[in-house]
């Protein structure tokens, strides 16, 4: 009786321990499934080059930053004249 009884108990703990990782790695890699599959078949990814992204985000910040810089009174002036 005792032996079932463990032998049960062990039987569900494994269990869902094996269900538990089983949905730990399913919601890992299904997000990511079709670039595996893609990585799987040979298609290698484009090189992923952050700085070259974080240069060319700065000079547009820098451009944006001085195109609404405030024109100067006398700048404003000459303008009105012309």
């Amino acid at each position: 009786m005792i032996a079932t009884v463990v032998s049960v108990l062990g039987v569900v703990l494994f269990g869902g321990a094996f269900l538990c990782a089983v949905g730990v790695i399913a919601a890992s890699i299904v997000p990511q499934w079709q670039r595996i599959a893609r990585l799987a078949s040979g298609q290698v990814e484009t090189a992923f080059s952050p700085l070259s992204e974080l240069a060319s985000a700065e000079r547009r910040i820098a451009v944006r930053r001085w195109a609404s810089a405030p024109v100067p009174a006398g700048v404003r002036r000459l303008r009105a004249v012309a």
